[in-house]
């Protein structure tokens, strides 16, 4: 959607008809209301907290309203001796989807093991439990996450090769053309939403409801969050 047709739309659903009260906010206040807006449409939808209950991938509708941001990234890091500790996860990481590796033995180099992600507090009973231990005959093993990192586990039976992570990223911020980043001081160019326009619309009513909280318009509040949380 273009962002000419972006900003008249939440203005108009801060406006009462022909009163332009509001058609004095600032760009960057719309901006920020709008990419607050964003995360927090796509978190209902990773997360099934939505009038739906369904999470990510659990209806074809959703598989393509999220599918943009999927991200696949190959992962560095370090052998020790019970797991693969990755380097820093990439910045624009947001949701954990999946994570596989190669697993390289004497008699089975380079066979892809699936990596389930569980609990730290879990590490020693899966290590032991002949069912969810490490396997490379198997292909399967488990991984945790803990100081932005992750460790794959292969409790000395295979070496961790090339392992690989699908993750939700940020959804790219949108911004406009001759406006200030509040943070530098700096001008921004134009940067339109890479969501599809029927979520866009979605996202305009999250992002009037915000910018209604801010300015205590209540009625514009409640009609613009209704809006959003039923058509989510």
């Amino acid at each position: 959607m273009n962002n000419n047709v972006l900003q008249i739309k939440i203005k108009q659903r801060l406006n009462k008809l022909a009163s332009l009260n509001y058609d004095n906010l600032e760009c960057w206040h719309i901006a920020e209301a709008f990419n607050k807006a964003q995360i927090e449409w796509v978190r209902r939808q990773v997360h099934g907290n939505n009038v739906r209950k369904e999470g990510d991938e659990s209806t074809k509708m959703l598989i393509d309203d999220l599918q943009v941001l999927l991200v696949e990234q190959l992962l560095t890091g370090t052998m020790s001796e019970r797991y693969f500790e990755t380097n820093l996860i990439p910045d624009n990481y947001l949701y954990f989807k999946s994570l596989n590796a190669k697993s390289h033995t004497e008699c089975c180099p380079d066979r892809w093991v699936s990596c389930y992600l569980g609990e730290v507090a879990d590490v020693f009973n899966l290590l032991v439990d002949p069912f969810k231990k490490p396997s490379a005959e198997w292909g399967e093993t488990f991984c945790t996450m803990q100081g932005n990192r992750f460790r794959i586990y292969h409790a000395g039976e295979f070496t961790v090769v090339s392992p690989k992570v699908t993750y939700y990223r940020l959804p790219r911020a949108v911004s406009f053309d001759n406006c200030v980043n509040t943070a530098t001081g700096a001008p921004t160019t134009n940067v339109e939403s890479e969501f599809k326009d029927d979520i866009v619309e979605l996202i305009i009513d999250e992002a009037a409801a915000i910018l209604a909280g801010d300015v205590e318009l209540f009625n514009q509040y409640q009609r613009a969050k209704t809006n959003a949380q039923t058509n989510n």
